[in-house]
């Protein structure tokens, strides 16, 4: 169960990864951005006909499942608390084990068995994380992060003060393949990591005097520019010849090529999932449910409490060896 944002996706999957069912559910707002309250209640208004769709589809009944996964963090809270009261109600009825899953961890193990990657740097890229990230000792652990606003928020923020809607990046990519001339912004890289309010403050001024075209063009080029350094610099580190790309702006194309000529010049493998797979869903977690329930993690209801600020470095990934 996926519910860290707007989507409730419901999954379920064999103990081989095999896909039997993959339902979502998405909140879409009327204006602005994601309002977490409104998200969390769409989330529990449709967990019931979303919960008959997913045992219809998959052609199983309930007695079946055998344990049950929700993602304990991290995301927004109301949406999160939401979650987890179903999958607890669900397991109690059930009778079967819960398992908290890490958001993070479970893109990076959706890419691992979905995407073909094996042991690689991961570019970790949503609405609300911009993360570089590889399976070190034990954990996965963060090389290089955003320093104020992730990479898919900053794309809606931009979209919302040019008018152009919510969700920002596939209105972005759009309009970006029609631009022509790279307008200078700030290209903000420190160290590892990566700052985007300064090319957000940026762009506010260039609104008046530059097209729409010119300026999504420029966002796509500066921005995933800066992202592809940092995951190249994490590749040379750790002497790692395989990038992974994945989260909800993992979707977009230009990002994908920019990665793919990356890595294609140094050398390495590029993996990346399909669009539905990159984007919130059920699979992931029901996947990374699996892995961590068959590396002996269980959760009682009474200590399966959200976690809104869980990092990736914070889960215990005994599923894994160096």
């Amino acid at each position: 169960m996926e519910s860290t944002a707007h989507t409730l996706g419901l999954a379920l999957v064999d103990d081989e990864g095999g896909v039997l069912a993959d339902v979502r559910r998405v909140y879409k707002p009327s204006a602005g951005g994601i309002h977490p309250r409104e998200a969390s209640r769409y989330i529990a208004s449709s967990a019931g006909e979303a919960l008959k769709t997913c045992l219809g589809d998959a052609g199983i009944g309930p007695g079946e499942v055998s344990v049950v996964a929700f993602s304990r963090g991290p995301g927004l809270g109301p949406c999160l608390r939401t979650g987890a009261t179903l999958a607890r109600a669900l397991a109690s009825f059930l009778r079967v084990p819960l398992v908290g899953v890490n958001h993070g961890v479970a893109h990076i193990e959706a890419g691992r068995r979905y995407g073909g990657a094996v042991d690689p740097v991961v570019l970790y890229v949503s609405g609300g994380t911009t993360q570089v990230i590889a399976f070190v000792k034990g954990l996965y652990r963060i090389l290089g992060e955003t320093e104020d606003i992730a990479v898919g928020n900053f794309l809606d923020a931009f979209a919302r003060e040019a008018g152009l809607g919510f969700p920002g990046g596939p209105i972005v990519q759009e309009l970006a393949a029609k631009g022509r001339s790279l307008v200078d912004l700030p290209y903000t890289v420190k160290g590892m990591n990566i700052s985007l309010s300064g090319p957000l403050t940026r762009l506010k001024a260039l609104l008046k005097t530059c097209t729409l075209e010119d300026l999504c063009f420029s966002v796509q080029e500066t921005v995933f520019s800066m992202l592809v350094e940092v995951s190249e610099r994490a590749m040379a580190l750790l002497g790692k010849e395989e990038l992974l790309l994945t989260g909800g702006v993992a979707c977009n194309t230009r990002l994908r090529e920019m990665c793919a000529e990356m890595s294609r010049q140094r050398g390495a493998a590029f993996n990346t999932l399909e669009p539905r797979l990159c984007v919130d869903n059920g699979v992931m977690i029901a996947w990374t449910g699996l892995l961590a329930y068959g590396a002996g993690q269980r959760l009682e209801p009474s200590e399966s409490y959200v976690l809104p600020r869980w990092r990736v470095d914070k889960m215990d990934i005994p599923w894994r060896q160096e």
